[in-house]
């Protein structure tokens, strides 16, 4: 009996610190075993991180106001992140492999040239209404020095005073159109 009784205990004990333990156990709102808390690793993080920003930022076509003649040519420059943003996706693992190279941009300068901006004629879209496309095109060159240390097997390093890049980005967003005169609502 005095055997049970201590086992008894032991699993008492044992459970108790167990569902005290962390996140199990905390008053609220519990969601059971979905409530335990799971690592995630710090590259998936980032990952995720970098594809929301750039939903909320660069992936969305919003609908502006009709075109006149205060709309300025050009309406919406890219941003210097989002050149270095499309640089880094142009050319993948740009930044070296971690331990054995490592790439570093230094004085970055970036120049930004309005090739071509033009705007389609009014169209229907489906869920949007009738539109018209500017569609604006420039060309981006990055210029910079560029730093690459080698650590293995023989460790050194590269500088480059004058490396530049050039990145071509489309710009389009739509513009409302009004309803044509001849028809009815």
């Amino acid at each position: 009996m005095k055997r049970i009784s201590i086992k008894f205990a032991a699993l008492l004990i044992g459970v108790s610190l167990a569902i005290s333990v962390g996140c199990i156990g905390v008053p609220g709102p519990g969601v059971g075993w979905m409530s335990i808390p799971i690592p995630v690793s710090p590259y998936f993080q980032g990952a995720y991180e970098d594809m929301a920003f750039e939903q909320d930022r660069y992936s969305q076509v919003p609908v502006l106001p009709p075109i006149s003649e205060s709309v300025p040519a050009g309406l919406d420059e890219p941003s210097d992140d989002e050149v270095v943003r499309l640089l880094e996706k142009a050319k993948p693992n740009n930044g070296g492999v971690p331990f054995l190279e490592t790439r570093y941009r230094n004085n970055v300068k970036i120049t930004k040239e309005l090739i071509s901006d033009y705007v389609d004629p009014p169209r229907f879209f489906p869920l949007v209404g009738p539109v018209q496309v500017h569609h604006v095109h420039y060309k981006c060159t990055v210029y910079y020095e560029q730093v690459i240390r080698v650590g293995w097997p023989i460790p050194y390093t590269i500088d480059k005073k004058d490396a530049s890049e050039v990145i071509y980005i489309d710009k389009d967003h739509l513009h409302a159109v009004g309803m044509p005169e001849n028809t009815q609502q």
